[in-house]
C-alpha cells in the first residue's frame, strides 16, 4: 500500500511529505534537511567513517520514506570514498509520482532520486561507485535480516502517532541487529524512549539537536 501524502517545502528550502493518514510530516518543519543532516549524518554517518576506518560501512534505516536520509548518505560516501551497504524498510512507501516532485536533486546538486525511489525492491542497486541500497517493504515486526550494521538511522514516525515503533521489544530488536560498538541515531529524545534503549542494553548520549529541537539521541551498543 503507497502512503497518502502532500509535500510541504521546510524552513530551509527542503522538502518534506507529510502523511495524510497520520497527520505527521516525514521531517521537521524547521527545515528537512538540516534535521537529517544533524541526527543522521553528523551524529551517524561521519563518526563512523572514523570508528570504523578498515570496512565497508553497513546501515539500516528504520522508514525510508522521503529517500532524504539516503540521499544525504550517498553524497557522503561518494566524497569521502567509503563503501556503503544501505538497506532500509518501508511499510507504506511513496507512490513515484510523488516522490518525484522531490525537490532534493535540485537542492543539493546530485542525481541520485529518481534510482533512489525507482530501484525495485528486496535486491541491491548501486546507486553511485560507492553505495549499494537494498529497499524492504514491509514491517520492521516481521522483519528478518541476515546482517549486522554499524549504523541505525531510526526514523520512525513520532510516538504520538506509532507508539508501537518506539517500544522495548523495537530496540531490543534493533540492538541485536547492531554490531559492537555501533550507534543508533534518532531525533527524539523522550524519558521513556531512553530507558527502552537502555533495557535493550544500549548505552543512550544526548546530543544538541537541529533548529528548535534541544536534544536528539545516539544509542551505543557496547562490548
Amino acid at each position: 500500500m503507497k502512503a497518502d501524502i502532500r509535500l510541504m517545502v521546510t524552513a530551509d528550502g527542503s522538502h518534506t511529505a507529510v502523511n495524510q493518514a497520520l497527520d505527521k510530516p516525514y521531517h521537521s518543519i524547521h527545515g528537512a534537511y538540516q534535521e537529517s543532516q544533524r541526527v543522521y549524518i553528523e551524529l551517524g554517518l561521519l563518526p563512523a567513517f572514523d570508528k570504523f576506518p578498515d570496512t565497508d560501512l553497513r546501515i539500516f534505516e528504520m522508514g525510508f520514506g522521503t529517500g532524504l536520509n539516503a540521499l544525504l548518505t550517498a553524497r557522503e560516501a561518494q566524497v569521502h570514498q567509503r563503501r556503503v551497504f544501505y538497506s532500509a524498510i518501508d511499510a507504506y512507501p511513496m507512490a513515484l509520482e510523488d516522490a518525484r516532485q522531490l525537490n532534493y536533486d535540485a537542492f543539493f546538486g546530485t542525481d541520485y532520486l529518481p534510482q533512489l525511489h525507482e530501484s525495485p525492491w528486496n535486491e541491491p542497486v548501486d546507486i553511485n561507485s560507492s553505495f549499494t541500497l537494498t529497499k524492504y517493504e514491509g514491517n520492521v515486526q516481521d522483519m528478518v535480516l541476515p546482517e549486522r550494521f554499524h549504523v541505525i538511522y531510526f526514523d520512525a514516525f513520532a510516538p504520538t502517532a506509532q507508539p508501537e515503533l518506539w517500544e522495548p521489544e523495537i530496540f531490543e530488536k534493533m540492538a541485536h541487529l547492531l554490531l559492537p560498538g555501533g550507534m543508533l541515531t534518532t531525533y527524539c529524545s523522550r524519558s521513556y524512549v531512553q530507558r527502552n534503549m537502555r533495557s535493550a542494553g544500549l548505552s543512550v548520549e544526548k546530543h544538541s539537536g537541529p533548529l528548535h529541537k534541544r536534544d536528539v539521541i545516539r544509542a551505543v551498543k557496547m562490548g
